[in-house]
């Protein structure tokens, strides 16, 4: 499966690039290519997840440069489930994209499209540090191109406000980049793994300061409070059926968060001593609390959307917050299912604004067509809320057992 391993950066890279060069006013090509292309995704995702969980980790070289000289993607099975989430999300959100008319609101929404996917599985298969930075400006920049997609003030300012605060976090990640290579002189990941055990005590202190630069930065990229502030709006304003793939934008802030923790910083690292679960946790139960308050005083239905995907990433980030196996994988199965359940709310309130004036929650007639639109919205918010028979109340139930020995703190939070 070694060379398969860089498909899901290639492939979405190849497809943007026909469509821009060759089928740049052909939406009916464009359309079908992206189908295609999220098709194949979707087959080497779940060949790579199987890899994955039979035959172990793999490791990538592009041009066959040694690590960690060269640039590495790394195939395990955290990766290979990311992959896979994201295939899975980008299926229905583009044929949805596509059956709604919601492509042909504003140009180059596919080939923008292409380019996030690229970003996105670059940043899940990288085994470097710098190259995850690369792989979080290419989703950048296409995630403003589609969020921006249709124009109008309010989605133009809110993108200027998201694209602000993540240039922030880009500037931090790069100083927090270069003092880990001058510390270390490498930025594999692996390599770092190996290395920082090993550090001298006078270069403890700007690893701690590195350490701290990132987990400012997935801060950021997760919307952890109070690092939030671009979220809503953003969300809010940007089309919806863009803001249900934006649900696994902020899951890479958790995934880049745990990479980090438990390979690069691990809990047993005397060096950082600790430091990234006392600033994780509080900051966890404070995001959970400000997107439940968010989510009961939201105005509108795309607002109340943005909000609870705030409280669930507080949710997913408590559980990477103990650093213990327990509670990782109940961390990872809820990210899953609000990953999913976050979409499902943001393409409901995209039906309800299609049969509205507006999408604000005040008492109106009916919309048409009110009872499958109703089903999809109730889905989602017990799927979120975390009630039984969605698999969010079994992802809460683990969490719950996780931080069992810690109760009468964590559970009123999370209940």
């Amino acid at each position: 499966m070694s060379h398969w391993i860089i498909a899901p950066v290639v492939l979405p890279a190849i497809a943007a690039a026909l469509m821009l060069l060759f089928l740049r006013h052909r939406l009916t090509l464009q359309r079908a290519t992206s189908i295609l292309a999220v098709l194949a995704l979707n087959g080497i995702a779940l060949a790579l997840l199987h890899s994955a969980m039979t035959a172990g980790p793999e490791a990538y070289f592009l041009g066959d440069w040694p690590a960690p000289f060269g640039i590495v993607l790394v195939l395990d099975r955290l990766s290979a489930l990311m992959v896979a989430l994201l295939a899975a999300l980008a299926l229905p959100v583009t044929l949805y994209a596509i059956g709604s008319g919601a492509d042909a609101k504003g140009a180059h929404f596919h080939p923008l499209l292409m380019f996030l996917l690229m970003g996105l599985g670059g940043a899940f298969l990288t085994g470097d540090a710098f190259n995850l930075f690369v792989f979080f400006e290419v989703l950048l920049i296409a995630s403003y191109g589609l969020m921006v997609h249709g124009g109008g003030e309010a989605r133009l300012r809110a993108g200027l406000q998201y694209v602000a605060f993540n240039l922030v976090a880009s500037a931090l990640f790069l100083f927090a980049l270069g003092l880990l290579y001058a510390v270390t002189g490498t930025l594999n990941m692996a390599d770092l793994a190996l290395k920082l055990p090993t550090l001298p005590e006078g270069d403890a202190a700007l690893l701690r300061v590195a350490a701290v630069m990132l987990i400012l930065v997935f801060a950021i990229k997760g919307a952890l409070v109070p690092l939030h502030f671009w979220l809503p709006s953003t969300y809010a304003n940007a089309p919806l059926v863009t803001a249900a793939l934006f649900a696994i934008m902020t899951k890479l802030g958790a995934y880049a968060t745990l990479r980090f923790t438990s390979l690069v910083f691990p809990p047993d690292l005397l060096a950082t001593d600790g430091i990234v679960a006392t600033l994780l946790l509080p900051a966890a139960l404070v995001t959970l609390a400000v997107g439940s308050i968010g989510t009961l005083g939201a105005a509108s239905l795309p607002r109340l959307a943005a909000y609870a995907g705030i409280a669930s990433m507080g949710t997913v980030f408590l559980g990477l917050a103990q650093m213990t196996p327990t509670a990782t994988a109940a961390a990872l199965y809820y990210l899953l299912h609000s990953t999913l359940a976050t979409a499902l709310m943001f393409l409901a309130a995209d039906l309800v604004s299609r049969r509205r004036v507006h999408l604000r929650l005040d008492l109106l007639a009916p919309v048409a067509q009110s009872g499958p639109v109703a089903t999809l919205y109730l889905a989602a918010a017990i799927g979120l809320a975390g009630l039984p028979p969605l698999s969010g109340f079994l992802g809460k139930l683990l969490l719950l057992d996780a931080w069992r020995d810690h109760a009468a703190a964590i559970w009123p939070a999370v209940l």
